[in-house]
């Protein structure tokens, strides 16, 4: 145990700030690819949430038309029911006793001949009803195929995205995990803090042009030196990130 903490007294924050910023890094990386990937499920869940309701819209179109169909064989059998009667009232007319059953039997008549015309008005809607429906259950379906095409699609390409990128980020992990072995446990808990507070995941940042390369707010030329001495971690007062210069970044200013 003594050991080990000889050998943790020999990383300088220079190797700490180094590690640190090797890990950013990766997990900047991890970050890439997972943003990539979140653009593409979201729509293939869109397009299904799609489909989905483009086909509870079908079923319900061809509901509708076998009501509609149930509606016209009803009004054709309200249809032969009142011809049934004209024909039976008609029969009754040759055996009439007196005026008054004449005129009975005339408006019975004259009724049932009406309710023919209103079934068959009824009919005539239906049926134009029926054939606007099955318009819109055409083009429904038209795009419905489309939208299936293009799910297929999405999906082929998430697929493709997860396999060509699955190694690739595995790979990332255990460079990570690596990495934050070699890293104080307090420093690493800090940094992670920092790294899950920060909008862009980013926790530690070199200078740009005087300012903190994450809220770019302009820094003391004193802290600047300070943090290019690499001799203490240093964090940005206005968003609490960690600084480091340029050089140490790898970056060529």
């Amino acid at each position: 145990m003594a050991k080990k903490t000889s050998v943790e007294k020999e990383y300088t924050v220079e190797d700490k700030l180094s590690t640190l910023y090797q890990l950013q890094s990766m997990l900047t990386e991890i970050d890439k690819i997972k943003t990539l990937r979140g653009e593409l499920p979201l729509e293939v869940q869109d397009l299904e949430d799609e489909i989905a309701g483009l086909e509870t819209r079908l079923h319900n179109y061809m509901s509708e038309i076998k009501e509609y169909e149930a509606s016209v064989m009803a009004q054709r059998n309200r249809i032969q029911d009142s011809t049934a009667l004209i024909e039976k009232y008609k029969s009754q007319l040759d055996n009439v006793r007196n005026n008054r059953e004449f005129d009975n039997l005339s408006k019975e008549i004259e009724f049932q001949g009406l309710e023919i015309e209103f079934s068959e008005k009824k009919i005539r809607e239906f049926g134009e009803s029926i054939t606007n429906k099955k318009a819109e259950i055409t083009h429904l379906a038209e795009t419905l195929e489309g939208r299936k095409a293009d799910l297929i699609q999405k999906r082929g390409e998430l697929e493709e995205i997860v396999s060509e990128t699955k190694h690739e980020e595995e790979k990332l992990r255990e460079k990570a995990k690596k990495l934050e072995t070699a890293i104080d446990p307090r420093l690493l808990t800090a940094f992670k803090r920092i790294r899950k507070g920060a909008r862009n995941g980013l926790a530690i940042v070199y200078i740009q042009r005087d300012a903190c390369g994450g809220c770019f707010n302009k820094i003391p030329p004193q802290k600047q030196m300070d943090i290019k001495l690499r001799k203490k971690i240093i964090v940005c007062e206005y968003c609490g990130r960690i600084m480091i210069d340029p050089e140490l970044a790898g970056v060529e200013i």
